[in-house]
């Protein structure tokens, strides 16, 4: 079988690419990796560097034509979580118009313009989609669903906790898979019933195994226009409609929660620690303990606001210096640096309390150990890389099977 081809949006430092690409199966085609906020483009030069400069963009994607994309068989990205509402719908039909600089519309508009689309979708998002916004609950996710059905995609989606699968670190994302119209395997989607693909013959349900709980697999139907369900869908309603798994083909949603099962050798943080010596930087002064100690502890006292009102603030405690024989807590964008927080990762060593290092942050996402490493690149600016990143190991076995169902259809 030949290479699928792959168009990479939102490529950070290339989590996806580093995933896919070891599969041997997969080749990336074009890459683009822009952050709007900021001037230096630390982590497209990264990826640049690990990957080369050809057919890689450092540009807003929203500025960049569809006609400069080339045609691939999968598009793949971790796009920012962000208010998909859409304000409203352009007179051609051909698109649609959200808050400016929303950036799925930036995956929406290279799919509807393309005479070529891609056949696969494999994108990535924090959990929390499944129930943004919180005053409609789902609704962003349904936005994206229907515009995806308007597009000819079936998506099945899952949130999966790496740690569940016996990778390093509990990180849960929901990952989802479209399938065009045009392919065999939209056709085998069509053919299966909704508990077929979601627990036996699904792309994600062969990858990441699960088993039932006691709850029913819900349906529903999306058919409103897409200003309809940003203005009306669930309304006022407390909870989403969608639970952790689930499935989306021609307006209907199946969904149902489910639990990993997995038996098979489980990475503890003990197991990414690097031996031999660490630097200095990373130890704490014994007269900073208290400070990070407090900070991890529980509290239950009054606090003042800027405004002068006065509230009691309630906070439970933390496992602290960190639990070796666990998979890791989730790694943060704000990992990096020397003061004391409540989320950085410490652990107890012969030498003392210690935060964790660049590499050792690069482990917990199953990247090569210095794939961020690069002259001008701050420690705390690779630990900010590995808190937007994903874990590779769950890119690369939902690659493979992926690519493998394709082989076989």
């Amino acid at each position: 079988m030949k290479k699928l081809k792959v168009i990479e949006l939102f490529a950070g430092v290339g989590g996806f690419r580093l995933g896919l690409e070891d599969t041997e199966n997969y080749e990336v085609v074009w890459s683009n990796q822009f952050e709007p906020s900021t001037k230096a483009q630390h982590a497209s030069t990264v990826y640049e560097a690990r990957f080369g400069h050809e057919n890689h963009r450092n540009e807003d994607i929203s500025e960049v034509p569809t006609k400069d994309i080339p045609d691939a068989d999968i598009l793949v990205g971790g796009f920012p979580c962000q208010d998909y509402s859409v304000a409203a719908t352009l007179n051609n039909s051909k698109g649609l118009i959200g808050k400016k600089g929303v950036l799925w519309w930036s995956i929406h508009r290279i799919l509807s313009e393309k005479k070529n689309p891609p056949k696969y979708l494999f994108l990535e998002n924090v959990d929390r989609l499944l129930k943004s916004p919180s005053n409609q609950r789902g609704r962003d996710f349904a936005i994206m669903l229907k515009s995806l059905d308007d597009l000819g995609y079936a998506v099945e989606w899952r949130v999966i906790n790496a740690a569940d699968y016996g990778m390093p670190q509990r990180r849960r994302r929901i990952f989802f898979l479209g399938y065009h119209k045009s392919t065999p395997l939209y056709k085998q989607f069509k053919k299966a019933t909704a508990q077929e693909w979601i627990f036996e013959k699904g792309t994600i349900a062969t990858a990441f195994p699960i088993t039932s709980t006691s709850s029913k697999i819900i349906s529903f139907d999306i058919t409103d226009d897409l200003v309809s369900l940003s203005e009306n869908f669930n309304l006022g309603e407390k909870l989403s409609p969608f639970q952790n798994t689930g499935v989306f083909i021609k307006g209907k949603v199946y969904t149902t929660k489910t639990t990993a099962s997995y038996i098979g050798k489980r990475t503890v943080l003990a197991d990414v620690l690097q031996k031999g010596r660490i630097p200095e930087e990373f130890y704490i002064p014994e007269e900073e303990h208290d400070k990070w100690y407090y900070l991890k502890g529980s509290k239950k006292e009054t606090r003042t606001s800027k405004s002068g009102f006065a509230y009691h603030y309630n906070e439970g405690s933390m496992i602290f210096p960190d639990a070796l024989d666990n998979a890791s807590r989730t790694i943060i964008t704000g990992e990096g640096g020397k003061s004391a927080s409540r989320f950085k990762h410490v652990i107890n060593t012969k030498k003392g309390l210690r935060r964790l290092t660049p590499v050792e942050l690069e482990r917990l996402n199953m990247f090569p150990d210095d794939h961020t490493l690069l002259e001008g690149i701050s420690n705390t600016k690779r630990a900010f890389f590995m808190g937007n990143a994903l874990v590779v190991g769950v890119v690369k076995k939902i690659g493979k099977v992926l690519s493998e169902k394709i082989k076989s259809t």
